[in-house]
């Protein structure tokens, strides 16, 4: 990084210390602990809720300090983990170092880490969704050579009393601006916190989705974040979550992820965007064409789309926003800037050049290649996902399409150019699969594929059991034929997993 890097760089670890995040050593800590008298330690863990936890440290002196960082702390995984017994319960929790943040929210100064298990052996805890994205990741970069990097759209519902002046059309929030978006401050803020805890933030603003029922009021906004390294990646939403969900807490405005929050309206997606690097430069794209490369990844999606939604729908109400024209996924294929579709290869940089120097006459032409910033979107995931196994799935699934050989006709098959919904596109709708349309279906899809999971020991037995357990334990095999036209029994389960995640 250059002396401007640092300058520029919201982490303010980085600003002080002068060195990128991944750079960051015990020593950094304790030197940025002791010179900006830091008094708290706040160890941050995603357990198998899904939420951010936390274990409070008091620094009591350098020995102490010491002793935190160097052997981490137990926890009682039997509390965390229902795959854990009570009998031999206790697992290590060791801080990654790169991940320290100044916590934005505490009264005390206090420093946050996230961390790991390890298990009684001092081994990583197979079992952790934070190790399976490792153990994928490895898998992958060992198998292709390739880096694997992503970033996510975190949308999100704020309802609070309604006592707007400017109020909005339904359904017609899209990128709106204040005074017609009540809550387009809380969702800056938020971005200038998340980008202080590390965080590398794309843009914000509010979405489609706005509608008021009684007294109450609903706002839907995105928060888009840049590509990095997948494992970062996961990293940067987990916090993000937690950091809009406080500044929720703190207006009295309930924060909700919840994929469906009420009838005839949009609903909340996740979208992943993913790309690849070979020394630095993104193989997705090929002499201004989408790279073989990018068509064998999502081949590999295509096929195993049914079992990812074990990961990344993972609630009865994940399928009420899964619908015919909604904007949202049912079908197994993929396109070019088409919002029907499992995967999309958004709108990039190839072909279209001069663009700025067309509408600012005094900017000298700019010869750079901008391609690099094409990505391939998955667009099934929502809030509910358990992020950690939802990316780690994405990588196995893209991983078995660069090693399958029919990878290429299969991405040519299952390629649609229009909207799948289309009066001409009829006869193809009709050849192409559906997705899973519960968490029955999605169950029964993931046990199908399992053993691609379980491959080089990336996704434990165990754990794929206890999804499958959980899924089925909904019994919403039908739900949704069940319950159509009948709101109440909608906003009945609507309301009970509003809190997803």
């Amino acid at each position: 990084m250059i002396k401007e890097d640092y300058l520029l760089d919201p982490n303010k670890l980085v600003q002080y210390l002068k060195k990128p995040s991944k750079e960051f050593t015990k020593q950094d800590l304790v030197k940025y602990i002791v010179e900006n008298e830091i008094k708290m330690i706040n160890f941050r863990y995603v357990a198998q809720d899904g939420k951010l936890k936390t274990l409070n440290f008091i620094i009591s002196g350098m020995d102490h300090l010491d002793n935190i960082l160097s052997t981490g702390e137990r926890v009682d995984g039997s509390s965390l983990f229902t795959f854990i017994g009570a009998g031999s319960s206790d697992l290590y929790l060791i801080p990654r170092f790169k991940t320290a943040f100044l916590n934005p929210f505490s009264e005390v100064p206090s420093l946050d880490i996230l961390c790991s298990f390890y298990s009684a052996e001092g081994k990583p805890l197979e079992s952790a969704p934070e190790y399976i994205l490792k153990k994928a990741n490895h898998s992958f970069r060992k198998s292709t050579g390739l880096v694997f990097k992503a970033m996510g759209e975190l949308e999100f519902y704020i309802k609070s009393p309604n006592h707007s002046l400017y109020p909005d059309v339904d359904q017609k929030g899209y990128q709106s601006s204040q005074p017609f978006t009540k809550w387009e401050a809380l969702r800056k803020e938020a971005m200038v916190l998340i980008a202080q805890c590390g965080g590398k933030i794309k843009y914000g603003h509010s979405e489609v989705g706005t509608f008021s029922i009684a007294d109450d009021g609903f706002e839907q906004h995105e928060i888009e974040f840049l590509p990095v390294e997948v494992e970062d990646a996961v990293d940067q939403l987990i916090i993000a979550k937690w950091i809009v969900r406080m500044l929720g807490a703190r207006e009295g405005a309930l924060v909700s992820w919840a994929p469906k929050i009420t009838v005839g309206k949009a609903g909340s997606g996740l979208h992943i965007h993913m790309m690849v690097e070979k020394d630095g430069k993104n193989v997705c794209v090929e002499n201004g064409k989408l790279s073989d490369t990018a068509k064998k990844m999502i081949a590999g999606i295509m096929g195993m789309s049914g079992a990812l939604t074990a990961f990344g729908n993972t609630i009865p109400t994940s399928y009420l926003r899964l619908v015919p024209h909604q904007e949202a996924p049912t079908y197994v294929c993929w396109g070019d800037r088409n919002r029907s579709v499992l995967v999309r290869v958004p709108l990039g940089w190839v072909g279209a050049k001069d663009m700025i120097k067309d509408l600012n006459p005094l900017e000298p032409a700019d010869s750079r290649d901008f391609s690099s910033k094409q990505t391939f979107e998955f667009r099934v995931a929502d809030g509910s996902a358990d992020i950690y196994l939802l990316l780690a799935g994405l990588i196995v699934a893209s991983q078995r399409g660069l090693e399958k050989e029919n990878s290429l006709q299969i991405a040519d098959d299952l390629y649609a150019d229009v909207d799948i919904f289309t009066p001409q596109y009829k006869e193809k709708l009709e050849t192409l699969d559906q997705l899973p349309t519960c968490c029955w279906e999605s169950a029964d899809s993931l046990l199908e594929n399992r053993e691609v999971f379980e491959n080089n020991g990336v996704f434990p037995k165990g754990t794929l059991d206890a999804i499958v357990k959980n899924l089925k334990s909904y019994e919403d095999n039908g739900l949704n034929d069940r319950i159509l036209g009948h709101v109440d029994k909608i906003m009945e389960i609507v309301d009970q997993f509003i809190h997803c995640m």
